[in-house]
């Protein structure tokens, strides 16, 4: 028994870590069609999922980021015309800095949401009605077993 189920622990890591690798450079196209780098782009997700704004230090720690990378981030962000964030004092902690997604933020990210639902719409047509229930099965399985049950270890924070 060990042996077979040792066959399938490497038959499942390598499908697995090939599914990521090719999403991940996926990503990583669309996202240098939008000139953004995936990191940058996950910035502007952050924020469109805390409403347009949230802490630097927060988008840090929820990347596992230091403060200085993420001020690098960010900064690089307010470069385009109009910029895509700005920063201000929050209103609950003078010291601590807020980032704002603007309207071309939100615009960009928009942009960049549908450019891969047009994808994920490709690739789900190849499949017939019972290939993409299934498909969504195992996705949901994973998310609500394998996510929940083997939570992500992790590293401590600085």
């Amino acid at each position: 028994m060990s042996g077979k189920l040792d066959q399938e622990m490497e038959t499942l890591w390598t499908l697995l870590f090939r599914i990521v690798t090719d999403l991940e450079d996926r990503i990583a196209s669309h996202m240098a069609a939008h000139q953004l780098t995936p990191p940058q782009f996950y910035v502007i997700k952050t924020l469109y999922e805390h409403d347009g704004r949230c802490a630097i230090g927060q988008i840090a720690r929820e990347h596992h980021l230091t403060n200085a990378t993420m001020t690098g981030l960010v900064k690089r962000l307010e470069k385009p015309d109009p910029p895509l964030v700005q920063r201000e004092r929050s209103h609950l902690d003078r010291r601590s800095i807020d980032v704002i997604l603007t309207d071309a933020g939100y615009k960009r990210f928009d942009d960049i949401r549908f450019d891969l639902m047009k994808q994920v719409k490709s690739m789900l047509s190849l499949l017939d009605d019972d290939g993409r229930q299934t498909l969504i099965n195992y996705a949901t399985y994973y998310t609500t077993f394998v996510i929940e049950q083997f939570p992500n270890q992790k590293p401590p924070e600085a």
